[in-house]
């Protein structure tokens, strides 16, 4: 991997809060994780190609994650007014996707067999084509980290980030696992 201090750099360039260093070896998928997936309190389960099942099963997605030797994790933390700020949540999730985009739009061209695994449910398409039809865009679209079953404040902790920045405050979490 490139100097890792210079990708934490760039990360925060993007507009990240927080990044660091991702050791594979650290990521284990759960059943646990998955199983929260399938209670379908996202409304997105079985209705998507990046979200469980249509990303794969759990042991498909540990195949894809044990390709990977290293990474980088990055957070958004945003803010809030009190814990019922719906605009200062959604304010930060969208920080943390275009920070993301804009991260991985400069990794792909250093690493362009990353494997970007975001906040939330894939939205390239308004509708997606699952499982009528094959993703539309199978090189843009990403699946969370939570439907490759990651323990996503586990993972943070193994990493040295902190996934509770205290009363007043949301994380959101994604990672690029790097070849």
């Amino acid at each position: 991997m490139e100097n890792t201090a210079e990708l934490i750099a760039l990360a925060k360039e993007c507009g990240f809060t927080h990044a660091a260093a991702l050791d594979v070896s650290t990521l284990h998928v759960l059943q646990d994780v998955r199983d929260m997936c399938a209670v379908n309190t996202c409304g997105m389960y079985d209705k998507r190609w990046s979200c469980p099942p249509g990303c794969g099963s759990l042991e498909e997605c540990a195949a894809r994650i044990a390709r990977y030797r290293e990474g980088i994790i990055v957070q958004t933390v945003g803010q809030l007014e009190d814990s019922f700020d719906i605009e200062g949540m959604q304010e930060a999730e969208q920080n943390q996707k275009k920070a993301f985009s804009a991260l991985l739009e400069e990794l792909r061209r250093r690493y362009p067999d990353l494997l970007p695994l975001g906040t939330g449910c894939c939205k390239q398409c308004g509708k997606c084509t699952y499982p009528d039809e094959p993703c539309r865009f199978p090189d843009k679209a990403m699946s969370s980290m939570e439907a490759y079953g990651l323990m996503v404040n586990q993972v943070c902790l193994d990493n040295g980030l902190h996934y509770n920045y205290g009363p007043n405050t949301i994380a959101y979490t994604g990672c690029f696992l790097l070849v």
